[in-house]
C-alpha cells in the first residue's frame, strides 16, 4: 500500500524538521506532497535542499489564507495518488515507525476509513512534553465524539484517511481558521465502520504561538463555532432521538464550545434564563453586542448550569 504524506507549508522555522521526520521512515512506500501557501518566507530553498524523489512540491499563485486553509489541504489531497493519505502541520513531525505502524492497524482492520495515531506534544525544541490519553484499538464514531467532547486531544496530523473515501466525502471538512475541521473530517470518515487507534506513539504535534487557533480573531471563532454547532445538529438529528448517547454528546458540545471561547480580557454577563433558550438564542445575543465587553467566561459558567440539567443520566 501507498501512503500520501501532506504538508500545506506557511512558516520556515521547524519546516526542515517536519520534512526529514517524514523522509526517515522505516515504510518507503509514499510520497511527498508539499503545497506552499505562496509564504513570504524562502520555503522553497528549505524544500529543494532534501534530494529525494518521492517529494512533488507546488507553489499556491494565490494565497488560501489563515480563514480559508482548509482549501490548501484540499490541494495537497488533490495532488495525491497513494491509497492513505496524512495532513500534517509544516512543524509537526512524524515519528520513524509512524507508517509500518498504520500498515499493521490495517491489516488487523482492513476496510476503515479513518485510523488514528497516538500523539506526543512537544515544544519549540522538540523535547515531548505531554502525551494524548491512550485509546481503544478500536472504537465507533459516537465514541470518538463523546471522549473527545469530554477531554481528548486531537489534531489534523492525527489521522490517516482513505484517500478514495476522503474524496467521496467533498475532501476535508472546511471551516473557518480550519476549527473543528480534524475532528468533522474524522468523524464523516468513520460513520459507517468507526475508527482504528495506535498503541504506540506515532505523531508529534508542536504546541507553540504561532499556531492559527493562538492568533486568529474572536468573532470569527465564534462564527466557527456556530457553524460546527449546526453540523453537529444535522449529524445527531439522523439518529434515533431516544439515544441517550446522541442527546448527551449534543449538551456536551455546547458546554465545551463556550468554554473553549473563555478570555480573560472580554468581559460579558448573560441570564441563565437566556442559556435555557440554548446556542440559537445565545449567539443571536452576541452577535447583536459583539461591539460591547464580552465576558465569555460569564456566559459558558450559565450555559453549564442548565447543560447539567440535561445530563443526569448515565451514557
Amino acid at each position: 500500500m501507498k501512503f500520501s504524506v501532506t504538508i500545506p507549508i506557511y512558516k520556515a522555522t521547524f519546516l526542515r524538521e517536519c520534512i526529514e521526520s517524514v523522509l526517515s521512515q522505516t515504510y518507503k512506500d509514499f510520497e511527498v506532497i508539499i503545497v506552499n501557501d505562496a509564504s513570504p518566507e524562502d520555503l522553497t530553498s528549505i524544500v529543494k535542499s532534501f534530494d529525494d524523489s518521492r517529494i512533488k512540491y507546488y507553489v499556491n499563485e494565490k494565497n488560501c489564507g489563515a480563514i480559508n486553509v482548509v482549501d490548501n489541504w484540499n490541494k495537497c489531497l488533490s495532488y495525491a495518488t497513494g491509497d492513505y493519505i496524512i495532513c500534517m502541520g509544516d512543524d509537526d513531525k512524524l515519528l520513524p515507525s509512524c507508517l509500518e505502524e498504520y500498515v499493521k492497524l490495517i491489516e488487523t482492520y482492513p476496510g476503515l476509513g479513518v485510523y488514528h495515531a497516538w500523539t506526543e506534544l512537544i515544544d519549540e525544541n522538540s523535547c515531548v512534553i505531554n502525551m494524548q490519553e491512550a485509546r481503544p484499538l478500536y472504537e465507533r464514531v459516537y465514541s470518538m465524539m463523546w471522549e473527545r467532547w469530554k477531554s481528548r486531544l486531537q489534531y489534523i496530523g492525527d489521522f490517516l484517511f482513505d484517500r478514495k473515501l476522503l474524496i467521496n466525502n467533498g475532501g476535508f471538512y472546511k471551516l473557518p481558521l480550519a476549527w473543528a475541521s480534524d475532528d468533522l473530517s474524522a468523524y464523516i470518515a468513520a460513520q459507517k465502520n468507526g475508527i482504528a487507534n495506535m498503541q504506540v506513539p506515532g505523531f508529534q504535534y508542536r504546541i507553540n504561538s504561532k499556531t492559527i487557533t493562538n492568533t486568529s480573531n474572536a468573532e470569527i471563532k465564534l462564527e466557527a463555532i456556530n457553524m460546527e454547532e449546526q453540523w453537529y445538529r444535522g449529524f445527531l438529528a439522523k439518529e434515533p432521538k431516544e439515544n441517550d448517547v446522541v442527546e448527551k454528546i449534543f449538551w456536551l458540545m455546547c458546554k465545551k464550545n463556550l468554554i473553549k471561547m473563555m478570555t480573560k480580557k472580554r468581559i460579558y454577563t448573560i441570564s441563565e434564563d437566556l442559556a435555557n433558550k440554548g446556542l440559537d438564542h445565545i449567539f443571536k445575543y452576541v452577535w447583536q453586542r459583539k461591539h460591547n465587553h464580552l465576558n465569555l467566561k460569564m456566559l459558558s459558567y450559565a450555559f453549564i448550569e442548565a447543560v447539567k440539567r440535561r445530563m443526569t443520566r448515565k451514557i
